[in-house]
Formats: structure tokens, C-alpha cells, sequence
């Protein structure tokens, strides 16, 4: 056995300590420890969730769950101009919001085809810049209210119960093929049949706060992006998902539904 000197062990213990530790280090280094962001990152939103169908818009998908386009946007992590995907799960339960919720991001990201490219809701409608402008609204001030006029001259006959009743809006009564009008000036942001119980619909965005909507009507004359004057012919009054020939009108502030009549001239 060979001895060494006090002073070269002393050395050699040294060395030693030092390369173990080195290899300690390098096996934590290929096995990193979760961290308390890792694991706020993984908690598992329990809200609401919607499933982005062909023909949905993120305007479509707010209105259905009175919510507002922006803050349901910004609650998903999708930019302008907000195009939305087939398949895309879209967090729809606001309320539920918090921060460690948004580390989460986008909640749906874009579905992808057998290319692996992403393959937006009904050719790409997402919304156009210039739609989120409130210079699309012809310079309409983002907050106030526009002018409302009505958008028939059919008798009323059903009335507005409230943001949590079965009627978001008022009925007017009128014969197959009468005139729609637009109640007041905006950019129709959602022509079509997606949503279900409004039958062929209509939504037009008047400024960052109000949006009107027409709806069971029989045939649509106007489409998405196109920009309507108050009094404008923008629909044949039908019957389209309901049982009557009838147009059903809401107005919403902020996703909210609010009363028609508070809004329109008496007559």
C-alpha cells in the first residue's frame, strides 16, 4: 500500500469533493426541478368553453354568451384581426377570470388539417381592422350611443325581459319580404344561419360600445364588412328559425343585452 504525504491526501480530497459535486451538478442539470411558475402555468381552467364551428366569428361567439368581443379576445389570447379556427376551444366564462388563469394563453390554438396548417372558421372571416376602428363607425364617438331609429314599422309584439330572460330584445310583427332597416349607422360584422334560435341574422357594430341585431329574417341583402347608413334596407322580414314572420331586434352595450326601448323614439 502506497502512503502518501499529509499534505498530497489532503489535495486528493480536495479533488475528489470537487468532482463529485460537478457530478451533481451536471445529473440536476438534465433533471430540472419545477418551478412555482411551472406550476401556477398548468392550472386547469374549469370555466365555459366553446368549440369554434365553420361559420363562427369571435362577434358570434360573444353574442351568444353576452359577452363583450374585446374582453373575450383579450381573456383568449387572440390579436387582431382575430381570426378563429375550426375546432378552436374559446374560454368563454369571463367571470371566472384571474391572473394565473391568463398565464394559460390562448386556450384553443389553431386547429391544424393534414398539412399541419391552420385552417380558419368559414375562409378566414376574421374581423377587419378597420372594423375595431372607431372610424369605422363614421366617426362615431367610441362611448356614446348613436342615433336609434326603428328598424320597422311593424307593431310590437313582444317585449325585452331582461339579460337573463328568454327575450334579449323586442319582436315586431310585419308580412314575408317587408323591409329590415338599420337602426342606426355601423358595419355589419356577422351575416348568416350559425346561431341557433335567431334564424338568418344580422349584427352590425355601431362604435367600440353598441351592436345591433336583426334577426329570422328571409333574405339578407347586405354582407359582412359592408357599411350601412341608418334607415338602410339591410333585409326581407321572414321567418327564418321561428315559428312567424316576425323581426327580432336587440341591441347590446358592451356583449350586455339592454332594452330596446330605452334606447329608441317613441313613436
Amino acid at each position: 500500500m502506497v502512503i502518501y504525504p499529509r499534505k498530497t491526501s489532503d489535495v486528493l480530497l480536495k479533488m475528489f469533493s470537487i468532482l463529485i459535486v460537478l457530478c451533481l451538478m451536471v445529473a440536476c442539470s438534465s433533471h430540472p426541478v419545477a418551478t412555482v411558475d411551472d406550476r401556477s402555468n398548468r392550472q386547469i381552467y374549469k370555466g365555459k368553453v366553446h368549440k369554434v364551428n365553420a361559420g363562427d366569428t369571435l362577434f358570434s361567439i360573444a353574442w351568444r354568451y353576452g359577452v363583450d368581443y374585446k374582453k373575450l379576445a383579450e381573456f383568449n389570447g387572440i390579436r387582431p384581426p382575430y381570426t378563429i379556427y375550426p375546432a378552436q376551444q374559446i374560454r368563454v366564462n369571463l367571470r371566472g377570470a384571474n391572473s394565473q388563469n391568463k398565464n394559460l394563453g390562448n386556450a384553443g390554438s389553431a386547429a391544424k388539417n393534414s398539412q399541419g396548417k391552420g385552417v380558419p372558421a368559414e375562409n378566414n372571416r376574421s374581423i377587419k381592422r378597420s372594423d375595431v376602428s372607431p372610424k369605422s363607425t363614421n366617426g362615431s364617438a367610441a362611448q356614446g350611443a348613436p342615433k336609434w331609429q326603428w328598424p320597422s314599422s311593424g307593431k310590437l309584439i313582444a317585449l325585452f325581459q331582461g339579460d337573463s330572460g328568454l327575450n334579449k330584445g323586442i319582436d315586431l310583427s310585419g308580412k314575408l319580404g317587408e323591409p329590415v332597416l338599420a337602426a342606426a349607422s355601423g358595419r355589419v360584422v356577422y351575416a348568416g344561419s350559425g346561431l341557433s334560435g335567431y334564424g338568418k341574422l344580422l349584427i352590425i357594430k355601431h362604435n367600440d360600445t353598441f351592436l345591433s341585431a336583426y334577426a329570422h329574417n328571409d333574405e339578407i341583402s347586405v354582407k359582412e364588412g359592408d357599411f350601412v347608413k341608418a334607415g338602410q334596407r339591410i333585409a326581407d322580414m321572414g321567418s327564418s328559425g321561428t315559428d312567424r314572420v316576425k323581426l327580432h331586434f336587440e341591441i347590446r352595450s358592451e356583449g350586455s343585452p339592454v332594452d330596446p326601448l330605452k334606447f329608441l323614439p317613441k313613436r
